[in-house]
């Protein structure tokens, strides 16, 4: 799964440089993203074209009773997304690319305690996990766009951790994911992720293990000795 991640490595400048997110979004420095925060993503309109927003992770499907239902649909499986009826009409339709550099997985130690790690690409690039996303009406006034980030099978990098990861699409792939004019039977290629060698795992510090807390030290290092302890 993916519960938490980062987008803090690169200036607000880099992102819009390198993802159609526009000049109309605000982009915040973020270390720790969790479920319920608005997130930067692009999405397309109806004749294609990308567009930069906030979204809330944690999808709301158009047919929800309440907002809540958003905070327990953080992830959909790429195996079951495109059949399921909480998924379905996204995978269709209302495809996004979600901005990130990093997420972040838990291993647990013997002693009992996990041991949290930033897993981000080998060249320490941005990139974008594929995304679904939905529109929530409460009323005519009160509108609530919402995302997912797709899973797939851990590779050799992540598997030690999890048996899940977020599916990272290869920068060739984003455009393709994002077209709604992208034919059903193309999507599955698009969501193979990286592989092993593409990405890296490091242990950081247990700051990031308050979802409240949004600060550089979830990136850092852990303490000396409870690096020891980790090998």
């Amino acid at each position: 799964m993916c519960g938490r991640y980062s987008l803090a490595t690169a200036d607000p400048a880099a992102i819009r440089a390198r993802f159609p997110v526009g000049e109309s979004v605000a982009i915040a420095t973020r270390y720790n993203v969790a479920p319920g925060d608005q997130v930067l993503a692009v999405t397309a309109d109806r004749e294609g074209v990308p567009r930069g927003e906030l979204l809330r992770w944690g999808l709301v499907p158009s047919w929800a009773k309440t907002p809540e239902t958003g905070l327990k649909m953080i992830n959909a499986r790429v195996e079951t997304a495109d059949a399921r009826p909480a998924y379905r009409r996204a995978f269709e339709r209302f495809r996004c690319l979600i901005i990130a550099d990093g997420f972040y997985e838990w291993r647990a130690l013997p002693n009992g305690y996990k041991q949290p790690h930033h897993i981000a690409r080998s060249d320490g690039k941005p990139f974008a996990f594929a995304g679904l996303w939905s529109l929530w009406r409460r009323d005519e006034e009160h509108a609530l766009r919402s995302c997912a980030i797709l899973t797939t099978a851990a590779n050799a990098t992540v598997a030690p951790l999890h048996y899940r990861m977020p599916v990272i699409l290869a920068n060739e792939h984003e455009r393709a994911w994002l077209d709604p004019a992208t034919a059903q039977p193309a999507l599955r290629g698009l969501l193979r992720g990286l592989g092993s060698d593409e990405i890296t795992a490091r242990p950081v510090g247990r700051a990031v293990n308050d979802a409240r807390y949004d600060g550089p030290e979830c990136l850092s290092p852990p303490p000396e000795g409870a690096q020891a302890a980790l090998f």
